[in-house]
């Protein structure tokens, strides 16, 4: 088998796993939300090896470099050798990861109201008619 020199910018944030479709990662380069070397890319541009991308999805944001090719979708721990990441751009992402664990631990804590049983709901429709 021979080694890719290059391969579509899509499709390789697909087998990366930075998005489960190949479409919801179009879209994303379409939106702007992916720059190739910090200009905007289209889904079809074809990358190699040494590439720089920032990918922003939802509020993470990565700042990464392409250290090899893949055109199959791989499990997560050897799609994450696909790439490498800056050391700024982890300790940012996960500084906000800490924030958002402890801005919801500041939310009050709520239990679902159930589902009302035969009698609940006998109940209800006896109140609700009068």
């Amino acid at each position: 088998m021979e080694a890719l020199t290059s391969i579509r910018l899509d499709k390789w944030l697909w087998a990366a796993r930075f998005f489960k479709t190949r479409k919801l990662a179009a879209e994303a380069i379409a939106g702007g939300k992916v720059h190739l070397n910090n200009q905007r890319a289209k889904p079809g541009k074809e990358i190699g090896v040494g590439v720089r991308l920032e990918i922003m999805k939802d509020q993470y944001r990565w700042d990464i470099v392409v250290k090899n090719l893949n055109n199959q979708r791989r499990p997560a721990p050897e799609a994450s050798l696909l790439y490498e990441e800056t050391e700024e751009s982890k300790s940012r992402r996960q500084a906000l990861i800490i924030q958002q664990k402890e801005e919801q631990s500041l939310l009050p804590h709520y239990d679902r109201p159930h589902k009302p049983n035969k009698k609940e709901r006998r109940l209800i429709h006896k109140f609700k008619e009068g």
